[in-house]
């Protein structure tokens, strides 16, 4: 099978890019002209910039993990619920007994072993990752109920608390956080082999078997990676609430996918980036603060995501050429297709 262009590919990932910087730069100004008295001033754009962002970082950091498994030709909707899942345990009064370290190692432990637990059913069980990750995302959301009582949990531990509310040169902890799992997802993807394998499998999974891939044991590490991200961003929500609860997460599969999707990331496999993803994120957080700062309505915030989700889809088709007229159209004008 003859290999894609690299500069082909290359440039249309310029251009994926340039289109989402300048989507972004359009909210900003219809920013601008409907709250002039936030997005002209300097000080207070700053301000709620990093207040978008913020509030980006947990979806953020979920978003780069989804990237992976979609890359890699899988789906993951547990995330939310793993979120939920690890910051309940990870606030529970026994592992707070343990302090900073206890929180910590519970969140990251409890997303990356859910992680595995997806990528073993999947991997050796077999069973489609929506299925699987579907009937995760319900025990999931069980279990972080049951631990809880259904009881909000504070975190008491002043460490994780100041995540949130601590900043370094200005810009908040948590923000950084996701800043740092950004560049290393970017290096995972584009400088190391474990990147190359992922878009090979997502590809062609037979091709890459035949070429000597361990295609079980790399979808299992792409959604134990997943749910470390799970884990990042539950100990990111933890701060910023102060407590764990079986709410949380809510819909953050379904943001996670939307963003990835207007980032360029394929339903099909084989293609994305982490440069994408990040826009996608961004773009997804900047219309719901331009409707916060609006006073607009959440339900027509929700119709203009869909609608931006679909338009997205439909462009991938068309850069795909999975649109074409039915043969029957062509016999229909006594012509037959072109081969």
């Amino acid at each position: 099978m003859r290999e894609p262009d690299r500069r082909v590919v290359s440039l249309d990932s310029v251009k994926r890019t340039a289109t989402l910087a300048a989507v972004l730069l359009a909210l900003l100004v219809v920013g601008a002209v409907t709250r002039p008295d936030i997005f002209l001033d300097p000080a207070k754009l700053w301000s709620n910039e990093l207040t978008v962002l913020s509030l980006a970082s947990a979806i953020g950091v979920i978003t780069i993990g989804m990237t992976f498994v979609m890359i890699g030709g899988g789906i993951d909707l547990s995330v939310g619920a793993l979120l939920a899942l690890a910051s309940v345990w990870c606030t529970t009064v026994a592992t707070q007994s343990f302090g900073v370290t206890g929180v910590i190692f519970a969140a990251l432990a409890v997303g990356t072993g859910a992680g595995i637990v997806n990528g073993l059913l999947i991997s050796y069980g077999r069973l489609v990752p929506f299925i699987a990750t579907l009937a995760m995302m319900v025990a999931a959301r069980g279990l972080a109920q049951k631990i809880s009582g259904s009881q909000t949990q504070i975190n008491r531990i002043s460490f994780v608390n100041e995540l949130a509310s601590g900043k370094i040169l200005g810009i908040p902890y948590i923000v950084v956080i996701f800043a740092v799992v950004v560049v290393l997802g970017w290096i995972l993807l584009n400088r190391t082999t474990f990147g190359r394998r992922t878009v090979a499998i997502g590809g062609n999974a037979e091709a890459a078997r035949l070429a000597g891939i361990n295609v079980k044991r790399h979808t299992l590490a792409l959604y134990a990676l997943s749910g470390l991200c799970c884990g990042i961003a539950a100990l990111i929500v933890v701060a910023q609430t102060t407590s764990g609860s079986n709410t949380n997460g809510d819909l953050y599969e379904l943001n996670a996918i939307a963003a990835a999707i207007i980032g360029g990331t394929a339903l099909t496999g084989g293609r994305g980036t982490i440069v994408g993803s990040l826009f996608g994120v961004l773009i997804f957080s900047q219309i719901a603060n331009l409707f916060t700062v609006n006073n607009l309505p959440t339900e027509t915030q929700r119709i203009v995501n869909g609608a931006i989700i679909v338009c997205a889809v439909l462009v991938q088709q068309l850069q795909m050429g999975r649109f074409r007229l039915p043969a029957f159209a062509w016999t229909r004008r006594g012509r037959t297709p072109a081969t």
